[in-house]
């Protein structure tokens, strides 16, 4: 799981410093080419880095077929009297998988009101703009930063809930460690 770990903090650190290239930009196309491979790795690296954390807690003994399916996004059906998890992925709302790894792995469950909260709902709102696009989508400079400020803050949370301390991408900020 350590390579996979690696590979979700690089997305992240892909996403800033696509942020940074969109703002050293001077042409407006490769501006909102940045802001968009940014918005979108961000995204990536915060659906990796929940998956990790399904992935690492599925093994505990004391999960119900349901918790795991739920972790692990699959399926469950009820086989020969007991629910069982099966191979086929049932996909689940990211916003629902953050509050279920709050609420069922940690003392409280997400404080709604809390301003990272109200800013990944923001952000997850505009990467589907993006994504299921009806329309233009406004995908600014700041709106991009704060959905990765969103994003490092949602995971920083989701490590001090979960594990007792901060997420080291975190205390970057949106400072990237890449240079290309």
């Amino acid at each position: 799981m350590a390579d996979f770990d690696i590979f979700a903090n690089q997305l992240l650190e892909e996403a800033k410093r696509f942020l940074e290239r969109a703002s050293e930009s001077s042409d407006a196309i490769a501006e909102t080419a940045n802001l968009h491979a940014a918005l979108m790795l961000a995204f990536c690296a915060l659906e990796a880095h929940v998956n990790s954390i399904g992935e690492e807690l599925s093994i505990r003994t004391d999960l119900s077929a349901h918790d795991k399916g739920v972790l692990l996004e699959r399926d469950v059906r009820l086989e020969e009297g007991e629910f069982k998890v099966q191979d086929a992925l049932k996909m689940v709302r990211l916003e629902d998988r953050i509050e279920f790894l709050r609420t069922r792995f940690s003392t409280k469950p997400v404080d709604k009101s809390a301003v990272w909260w109200g800013q990944l709902i923001s952000a997850i709102r505009l990467r589907n703009e993006l994504t299921h696009a009806k329309a233009v989508p406004s995908v600014t400079q700041s709106a991009v930063r704060n959905a990765i400020q969103a994003i490092l803050d949602a995971l920083d949370a989701l490590a001090k809930a979960l594990y007792g301390k901060r997420l080291p991408a975190a205390e970057l900020g949106l400072k990237s460690r890449m240079t290309f």
